[in-house]
């Protein structure tokens, strides 16, 4: 059991570390599966990367979380189950990933609010990939950030968000029931 915990500490430690250590790369270095079909996981995280494309005016958003427990919160919310491995489940994860994202995620720009377009998802080992974008953001002085993603489903819940912008990245963690963060660049 000790080695157990030993071991999801020392991967929690590394993914928070090692994305916050690079702030050259946006893109997440996938880890290997740390535990099994079935198993539930002692931590309950979810992380959000927030990227401002300037060349292309866009903000670039993913979103990583537990497949499991994202399929958890869609029965939850939804009555509905889901597979996100399935093919047949696509359509179905299509219509509910960007309709909780909406729910959960806020983003302002400058203070101007701003509005999520749906990209995709993809699923790797246990985890899901969610990629959403904002179109015609030309600079960003000021972020902020409404990050509810997986509170309905453990009060454990930890979210991380990381936010790039102008060469500078900045990163924060959100322990439930916090929900508030805010970037200036």
């Amino acid at each position: 059991m000790v080695s157990v915990a030993y071991k999801w500490f020392v991967v929690s430690c590394v993914l928070m570390l090692g994305s916050i250590a690079s702030p050259q790369s946006v893109e997440w270095q996938r880890p290997a599966p740390v535990y099994g079909m079935g198993m539930s996981h002692p931590l309950y995280i979810a992380v959000t990367e927030i990227n401002h494309n300037a060349k292309e005016k866009t903000l670039e958003i993913s979103c990583k979380f537990f497949a499991e427990d994202f399929e958890e919160t869609v029965k939850k919310n939804y009555k509905t189950i889901v597979d996100i491995s399935s093919e047949k489940d696509k359509p179905t994860l299509d219509r509910f990933i960007p309709d909780y994202i909406s729910k959960h995620l806020t983003l302002s720009v400058n203070g101007k609010a701003l509005t999520l377009s749906y990209v995709g998802y993809e699923k790797e080992n246990e985890f899901a990939y969610c990629y959403f974008q904002v179109d015609n953001v030309a600079s960003v002085k000021k972020l902020d950030v409404s990050n509810s993603i997986l509170h309905d489903f453990n009060t454990g819940q930890i979210n991380i968000v990381h936010a790039l912008a102008g060469g500078k990245r900045q990163s924060t963690k959100l322990d439930y029931p916090a929900r508030q963060a805010s970037f200036t660049f």
